[in-house]
């Protein structure tokens, strides 16, 4: 392999949330992070090398995005999922959690709802309470290991008085990836009702064989006018903490309302490290990306076979899309308190609390694979031998 994921790189001691903060938030400084959606992996070469020629410089002054930036974004938007963007459609965000925020302040008002399709990635449910907004669940049903849609609902939801709807592409912690003719049901229900979609597509670059990313805005002139699409390159290059990601609005109108809250909270001064990143990783990072799906996905069939052999007591929704594995543990009829405790002191590992991403959570954990194979065959063996040996 030309790119080695398979080296353990030691990350406590560097500020990093998900390890040095890991003992205090489970409260075991034994516990194995496995929770936080970002990667034990160095970022592309190409990228610390553009990292430090800026920092070389000497000088870390208010950065400006130049055009070059957005001709990174629009190149690989066009080549990875023949979505057509314009310069004008991009605005700076400095994360997709701040722009769902911002959609939700910019685009509804108090007391409306907001659909939601849970178990969804925590913020989804906090942003829209935050700006005291009606939480509307349209919770997502589980059939034969693969969860879909429930658009009988969606339609009751739509027809109760909302104004936006919050879609996950692909979907935290389901790992679906829609097809089209699911965002086009969800794009009809949309312009029906007149609610505004914002599609979350943060892992849109993390897809495995036999599955494909479509933008839901570039399936249609008509359908575009109605969405505002949310993409980073902050997952799939692991730059989390670099809060760079960028919301694209086609609509005129929409683009200048949501533009004006960027304006009027004082967020639209972009770190100069990452624009650097932003611009390296769409320009050279693809044969890194490529390499990287290839060995997560080796991951992913590694967990999902150990837990069928080895831990028949639980099992896992096979991800088509992100490093995030869905595990039920409702076999074993533990409380959710009961359960997080088992995973931490019993297993010792530290995965995210189903019960986060709503109550459609209860019963699961969300396990992130996206680090070396020696960490997870690690993280397998702990809750292996943590279940097997439950009763002795």
């Amino acid at each position: 392999m030309k790119y080695n994921f398979n080296k353990i790189i030691k990350r406590s001691g560097t500020n990093c949330f998900k390890w040095d903060l890991a003992p205090a938030v489970f409260k075991n400084g034994d516990v194995l992070p496995m929770w936080v959606a970002d990667m034990d992996f160095k970022s592309p070469p190409e990228v610390i090398a553009a990292l430090k020629s800026r920092c070389a410089h000497g000088i870390y002054g208010y950065g400006a995005r130049p055009d070059s930036y957005y001709e990174s974004f629009i190149n690989w938007a066009k080549k990875r999922y023949d979505f057509n963007i314009k310069k004008e459609e991009i605005i700076f965000s400095p994360g997709i959690v701040p722009a769902l925020s911002l959609c939700v302040a910019a685009f509804t008002l108090k007391g409306d709802g907001v659909i939601i399709q849970p178990p969804v990635y925590p913020p989804f449910a906090g942003v829209v309470k935050d700006h005291g907004r009606k939480i509307l669940e349209n919770n997502l049903k589980l059939i034969d290991g693969r969860y879909e849609m429930d658009f009988t609902d969606l339609e009751i939801k739509a027809k109760s008085g909302a104004k936006m709807m919050f879609l996950c592409a692909p979907h935290n912690p389901a790992g679906r990836v829609w097809s089209q003719s699911e965002l086009e049901r969800v794009l009809d229900i949309c312009l029906k009702y007149n609610i505004l979609l914002v599609s979350d597509e943060i892992h849109a670059d993390i897809v495995y064989s036999g599955s494909r990313h479509i933008c839901p805005a570039s399936l249609s002139k008509k359908a575009s006018g109605n969405i505002v699409t949310l993409m980073s390159p902050s997952k799939t290059f692991n730059i989390t903490g670099l809060s760079i990601s960028s919301a694209v609005i086609s609509n005129e109108k929409l683009r200048e309302t949501f533009n004006s809250h960027v304006e009027r909270f004082h967020i639209g001064l972009t770190n100069i490290f990452g624009i650097t990143a932003f611009e390296a990783a769409y320009n050279f990072g693809e044969p890194w990306l490529e390499s990287l799906l290839g060995y997560l996905e080796g991951n992913r069939d590694y967990a999902l076979d150990y837990i069928a052999r080895k831990i028949p007591a639980i099992s896992a929704i096979k991800p088509e899309s992100t490093f995030l594995m869905w595990l039920d543990f409702q076999k074993l009829k533990m409380k959710q308190d009961k359960l997080n405790e088992f995973i931490i002191n019993k297993a010792r590992l530290g995965l995210n609390d189903g019960a986060s991403f709503g109550a459609a959570g209860m019963g699961f954990m969300r396990l992130n694979f996206a680090c070396p194979r020696g960490i997870l065959v690690e993280g397998l063996k702990r809750l292996e031998n943590a279940i097997n040996n439950t009763d002795k």
